[in-house]
């Protein structure tokens, strides 16, 4: 009776735990393609609000999907303007209208949008120690970008609350710091439905109860036994099922890196900023995350494949960080973002990066750095994303990738 009790106590353990771990496991949203960016025309993209514009050949991530919401669903604060002529495009999708910037109303990223699902509705957003609740009007694409109906602008992070001025007075936010937050939101229309965590507890709850009940008798026939010890076997395999689900819930965990701080952005000076290879050039005025980790390293670490020149005026800057020396795009050389590139722990190592059904083993020469940026060292580029695997194009054609695919592609590394 004390092992059942024992079992039982530990299986709550294990749900709490795996309830944690599968916090970390609804952030994770999977990117549904890429979309080719196109040069907006002559007075096209605003740019009022620190609006990217996109890059002629840039390929850019989209998503159909956003972070699981709960009561406290973590998110990004941007800032756009709902009135005509506003960095917002046209009317509003909800209600076909514009809106004051006066009056607090976002649009919320594609998978959040829920397809109007939460149209004209209110969600309440908290950040700075204060809240405030705002009326969903239109939907952050994450879906599409770079067109005429966007307004030439990248299709939007799948993590999105973009809201008027209003929303950013009431948080209490200093105008000086607007553009970009994080934030906390939930929604009272939809509440969150009883998972099968719940059952799971449900279960261990009537079976810790049984077991108090059948305490009280000193006499147990043998059929009660019996029906003892088949719970007791259901729950040693209910058990087992639930370290397996940790474990796959514990991998997701580990790829979660939270952000270390922000920088403004600030306008490269003329003959700045080497787009040779799509790169984006910091928005004046626009925040930009930092990171000092980056996902832990596996025998199979995701990672994002992106363009760069290892040689003399390339889009790299100054030579490489681990040599002091400039390296020929002929050869497989890459640079990792801050928290991979281990201040310098990798320096001249190979990796070994997968994709496209092929693997090349190429020479980390430099660092991708995730802590800084916007700055004449970092080419007045924004700082570099904390997932990034920054390639010469040797690496591209030995991963048999078409030149025309060249810029942005979902991999796997591990150290060689």
């Amino acid at each position: 009776m004390k092992n059942f009790s024992f079992l039982a106590s530990l299986l709550i353990l294990l749900v709490l735990l795996v309830s944690h771990c599968l916090e970390a496991e609804a952030q994770v949203c999977r990117p549904s393609g890429k979309i080719r960016g196109i040069k907006p025309p002559p007075g096209e993209c605003n740019q009022e609000n620190y609006s990217d514009c996109c890059v002629q050949g840039k390929l850019y991530t989209t998503y159909k999907c956003s972070p699981q919401v709960s009561t406290h669903t973590k998110a990004v604060l941007t800032l756009n303007s709902f009135q005509k002529g506003g960095d917002g495009g046209g009317p509003s999708e909800c209600d076909n209208k514009y809106h004051s910037d006066d009056i607090p109303v976002v649009a919320l990223s594609t998978g959040w949008y829920n397809k109007g699902g939460r149209c004209l509705n209110n969600i309440t957003i908290s950040a700075n120690g204060q809240s405030v609740n705002a009326m969903v009007v239109d939907e952050c694409d994450s879906t599409m970008g770079c067109d005429d109906d966007h307004d030439y602008q990248p299709p939007c992070a799948n993590n999105i609350v973009d809201a008027s001025k209003a929303v950013w007075e009431a948080l209490g936010v200093p105008s000086d710091d607007w553009g970009d937050l994080d934030i906390t939101w939930g929604s009272n229309k939809f509440p969150l439905e009883k998972t099968a965590l719940h059952e799971i507890l449900y279960i261990a709850h009537s079976c810790n109860t049984a077991e108090h009940q059948a305490s009280q008798h000193k006499k147990i026939d043998r059929e009660k036994e019996k029906g003892r010890m088949k719970n007791f076997s259901f729950l040693a395999s209910l058990l087992i099922l639930l370290v397996l689900l940790v474990a796959h819930c514990l991998e997701a965990e580990a790829q979660v890196c939270r952000p270390s701080g922000k920088i403004r952005g600030i306008k490269p000076p003329p003959g700045e900023c080497n787009q040779e290879n799509y790169s984006d050039c910091c928005v004046q005025g626009k925040l930009y995350t930092t990171y000092k980790c980056s996902p832990q390293v596996s025998t199979h670490t995701k990672a994002v494949l992106t363009l760069n020149s290892f040689q003399k005026d390339g889009d790299g800057g100054g030579p490489s960080e681990c040599d002091n020396k400039y390296h020929s795009d002929d050869i497989p050389v890459v640079a990792l973002s801050t928290g991979w590139y281990n201040k310098g722990g990798r320096c001249l190592n190979n990796i070994t990066i997968s994709a496209n059904g092929r693997s090349v083993n190429a020479m980390v020469v430099d660092e991708c750095d995730s802590t800084m940026g916007c700055d004449d060292d970092h080419d007045y580029q924004p700082p570099c994303a904390n997932n990034i695997v920054d390639a010469s194009k040797a690496v591209w054609e030995a991963l048999g990738v078409p030149s025309d695919d060249w810029g942005d592609l979902d991999i796997t590394w591990s150290d060689a």
